[in-house]
């Protein structure tokens, strides 16, 4: 199985965009640089925020895209081809509607489940589902109307401290995934409730 190099952390550029539910994908990439006391940095060549860093002993790249979500994939290519990196060795960390806030998965391949950041990343990366993601739980509406107003708004302060413990989690569970340890770092996440 392919060793883990790069994390990728979906979300809308900007300061409006910042804090909302759509941006907790990079969210966590946030955490992991300031674990490692790395700063990310606009790189124009990655059309994104990046930073290589050590992280629970070995070398990863992190890349939050700037391009607005619908268009994550350009981002995740430019990297990809300049490291010259499989997509079997990223991990890409989204929102999920379908998981309530406070919990997170892993998951490898599949579909795109109506998200558009995963839907352009799999047709810039050649229609190539075998990237590994995290799916980072912020729950739905409940109305199918309601969830572009839903996801570009902010959670509320127990939902976000819910959030926040959730990617807690996942940097505690990460060593164990960039070592290909799927099963043990699954098990840990997947029974992980804030």
């Amino acid at each position: 199985m392919s060793q883990l190099k790069a994390i990728i952390g979906l979300g809308n550029p900007g300061a409006d965009y910042a804090d909302t539910r759509h941006n907790a994908g990079a969210w966590l990439v946030e955490a992991i640089a300031r674990d490692s006391l790395a700063s990310l940095r606009a790189e124009k060549k990655f059309l994104g925020l990046y930073a290589k860093v050590n992280f629970a002993g070995r070398e990863l790249h992190l890349l939050n895209p700037t391009t607005f979500m619908n268009r994550s994939g350009g981002a995740i290519a430019a990297l990809c081809q300049f490291f010259k990196l499989f997509p079997e060795e990223l991990l890409v960390a989204h929102d999920e509607l379908d998981i309530a806030p406070g919990t997170a998965r892993y998951k490898q391949g599949g579909g795109h489940g109506g998200h558009n950041g995963l839907r352009d990343t799999i047709s810039a990366l050649g229609n190539n589902n075998a990237f590994h993601r995290l799916r980072i739980g912020i729950g739905h509406p409940g109305e199918a109307r309601q969830v572009v107003n839903y996801v570009l708004s902010r959670p509320g302060k127990a939902e976000r401290a819910a959030i926040d413990a959730a990617i807690d989690e996942c940097l505690a569970t990460l060593p164990e995934a960039l070592s290909g340890e799927w099963a043990k770092a699954m098990n840990r996440l997947h029974s992980f409730k804030s």
